[in-house]
């Protein structure tokens, strides 16, 4: 597993690890890093079957072989315990590991995440597989831009538009990585056990997301005893990249909020 570590590089620095979601790159979280960096050490990692760390996505274990991925980087680091933040397949990584491993994770910010798949998510993985098995690795990095940024912010970056795309078809993850991890995806399912996982948890969600309904956000908070919400008007799936300074403000908000907490001191 190919992980950084950026900010505070003391072994004893509290630490948060962020995880991205289809896409898998670590450098999906730039524009958090600064603001993070200041106050933890912080771990960013490529999934398996994506950039840096490449080879094969799982072919069977879905989520739970991702989770398992994590822990990884976790024995390596030798971590007894950290703060963890997810974007869409990233959370529900968080959320596996919440669930197999009590007390690991201190706290958990789950990011237009889901604990079941909706069914119009499973319309928007059916659309992007089509256009990946009959129009090809262009036509499915061009769209994918429609799924995560809202249409005004598109039209005033089209500069970057165009540089992502080039990226994105250059370091194509593969057509069979790309499959099962959508297919982890639509299998993940941690309903039963939401009301079991003890863990301070901020899910942050937009009302504009085209891919998954904010609604689901919404039954992540209802369920999952310490939860909070922070839910947007505007900022699509990728709200962390078209409201960044927004998105860290609450973020360290509650982290650090946390930390200033009687329970964080003793």
């Amino acid at each position: 597993m190919h992980f950084d570590v950026h900010g505070r590089q003391d072994p004893d620095a509290r630490t948060i690890i962020l995880s991205s979601g289809l896409g898998g790159s670590g450098a999906y979280w730039a524009p958090q890093l600064p603001a993070l960096a200041e106050h933890f050490r912080v771990v960013t990692y490529d999934h398996r079957g994506t950039g840096r760390t490449g080879g094969e996505a799982p072919e069977n274990g879905g989520i739970a072989a991702m989770a398992d991925d994590v822990m990884e980087i976790i024995a390596t680091l030798d971590l007894k315990h950290f703060d963890f933040m997810g974007h869409a397949l990233g959370g529900l990584i968080g959320l596996e590991l919440a669930k197999r491993h009590p007390g690991l994770i201190e706290h958990l910010v789950l990011v237009n995440a889901w604990s079941k798949a909706d069914l119009h998510s499973g319309r928007c993985f059916d659309a992007r597989i089509s256009l990946l098995e009959n129009s090809g690795v262009g036509a499915f990095v061009k769209a994918q831009p429609l799924f995560l940024y809202p249409a005004v912010w598109m039209s005033e970056n089209a500069e970057r538009m165009a540089t992502d795309e080039a990226h994105g078809i250059a370091h194509f993850q593969g057509r069979d990585n790309v499959l099962r991890r959508i297919a982890a995806l639509r299998a993940f399912d941690i309903e039963a056990d939401l009301r079991g996982l003890d863990v301070e948890t901020l899910v942050v969600a937009t009302k504009d997301d085209l891919l998954v309904p904010y609604t689901r956000s919404l039954r992540l908070v209802e369920i999952i005893p310490r939860a909070k919400l922070a839910l947007y008007d505007f900022g699509a799936h990728a709200v962390n990249i078209v409201y960044p300074e927004l998105f860290n403000e609450a973020v360290l908000g509650f982290l650090m909020q946390q930390d200033a907490s009687p329970e964080r001191q003793s």
